[in-house]
């Protein structure tokens, strides 16, 4: 499980790497929202906070997940469903736009790698949840 959910950190970085180089937050309106919330230095609080999604993934990998935490089922099942979205808006962004929008082909690993954490989360509930002999 803990492979599975430092594939998709890894597979965040990559996608805040291409958003922040493709300048996500000049053409959709979420991200140009959440960047103009610090200061007018849009591509400085981007940047800032996909360093910081990162590095929360990082601290998540190392302390809750890989020490088996009991926070770390809700930790994972958060981030489930925040890639598994992120995986979607982001082609459906670029058919509504018609063609290739910032983050799009980063964000084609997302989703198939968030599903495959929650099988595992899955998994792992069913295992920790099944009688044992005694």
């Amino acid at each position: 499980m803990s492979a599975a959910f430092g594939a998709l950190v890894l597979a965040q970085a990559a996608h805040s790497i291409e958003e922040s180089i493709w300048r996500l937050w000049e053409s959709f309106p979420p991200a140009r929202f959440v960047a103009g919330l610090i200061s007018s230095d849009l591509e400085r609080n981007f940047v800032s906070l996909n360093i910081c999604i990162v590095a929360f993934g990082a601290w998540c990998y190392f302390w809750p997940v890989r020490r088996q935490w009991r926070s770390a089922a809700p930790i994972l099942w958060g981030w489930i469903v925040v890639e598994t979205i992120n995986g979607i808006v982001h082609p459906v962004w670029s058919v509504i736009q018609g063609g290739y929008t910032p983050g799009v082909v980063t964000a084609l690993m997302l989703t198939p790698l968030a599903l495959y954490l929650a099988k595992q989360v899955l998994a792992s509930a069913a295992r920790a949840e099944s009688p044992h002999p005694g």
